[in-house]
């Protein structure tokens, strides 16, 4: 039913400005969490029963769909988008300071191929105002992460001063924190991928998070995105340097530099595309991660997630737990709970 009444008022969202229509989106949402009587009705209509708990990294999550981090960059709505049914949100990328990200325009939408291609940038109000917008209690059970992202003007070789100050001041407000280190539309921040730069990196941040642990007496999971585009050889030698580090799970994966298989003329756009059109090589992108690490290591699977049969793909290939972003602007708020009651 949801579903429907999406479809029906979806050519007049699409008619709109793809980012006005995003934080029109966004800020509806807002509404909704600070309202008691607006988060009671959209968590009964949208919001499904019941959830099979899922557990990864020393968490236990509600159900096995989360959010993808990129939908609320600033964590305006997370309490209305909790009122969705989501077992976790990742809220970001949140860098240090305020930043603006690229020149607009930055959203581009693929109908015909149900994908988006953005080259954002990283926009983001910082770690103080992310901050602030978390402090309020959260409903019983839900899972936050945050998305760590550098400083554009930050140099690789400082990158790790910056993941590690949000670490530091972003802990208190996160069940689990996300290195992005795979994001298109940062200049050269896919270098740190490599593994002349992961290792090291890793490992500083690993001892980073051990030490939070302590102080904040309890697990901080740290996780890292990984790109689709990664070669065999490069994923392996990633992957060797995030297990011998101590990281706790991957996300996989980040938007795709690809354009295979899409024939709309905006595919000449930079950024990266997101969407149906990335679904396929994130899910393999899953059973790679999965068969070198024997299940060691918990995957999040997050591309493509357009469908609960989509989900069900990227669990089957190996994935823990799926997030959604592109799905939720094609297919309405209602994917969530259909998803979810199809993983029941």
């Amino acid at each position: 039913m949801q579903g429907t009444l999406y479809r029906t008022f979806r050519p007049l969202l699409f008619r709109l400005d793809p980012e006005l229509a995003h934080s029109l989106s966004l800020n509806l949402l807002r509404l909704t969490g600070l309202l008691p009587p607006l988060r009671w009705a959209v968590r009964r209509a949208l919001s499904a029963d019941r959830g099979t708990p899922v557990e990864a990294f020393g968490l236990t999550f509600p159900n096995a769909v989360g959010l993808a981090a990129g939908y609320d960059k600033d964590a305006i709505a997370w309490r209305g988008l909790a009122c969705l049914g989501f077992g976790h949100l990742e809220l970001g990328s949140v860098t240090p300071g305020p930043q603006p990200g690229n020149p607009r325009p930055r959203i581009f939408r693929l109908a015909d191929e149900r994908s988006l291609i953005n080259s954002l940038g990283f926009p983001s109000r910082g770690a103080d105002f992310v901050l602030r917008k978390l402090r309020s209690a959260r409903p019983p059970g839900l899972i936050v992460g945050l998305n760590l992202g550098k400083q554009k003007e930050t140099p690789l070789s400082h990158a790790g001063d910056d993941y590690e100050l949000l670490m530091k001041k972003l802990a208190p407000a996160a069940d689990y924190l996300t290195v992005n280190i795979s994001s298109p539309n940062t200049q050269d921040l896919r270098q740190l991928q490599r593994v002349e730069w992961l290792g090291p990196l890793l490992r500083r941040l690993v001892e980073r998070r051990d030490a939070l642990r302590g102080e904040l007496g309890r697990p901080l999971p740290l996780l890292v995105k990984l790109s689709p585009e990664l070669s065999d050889d490069e994923l392996s030698s990633a992957l060797r340097a995030i297990e011998e580090s101590g990281v706790d799970g991957v996300v996989a994966t980040n938007t795709t530099t690809s354009r295979d298989g899409i024939a709309s003329p905006l595919a000449e756009q930079p950024g990266g595309l997101s969407g149906a059109a990335l679904s396929a090589s994130s899910t393999e992108m899953v059973r790679r991660i999965a068969e070198r690490t024997g299940g060691r290591l918990p995957i999040v699977a997050s591309g493509g997630v357009m469908s609960p049969a989509d989900a069900k793909e990227k669990l089957e290939a190996g994935a823990r737990l799926v997030q959604l972003y592109t799905g939720l602007i094609y297919e309405g708020p209602g994917l969530v709970k259909r998803i979810v009651r199809e993983l029941v």
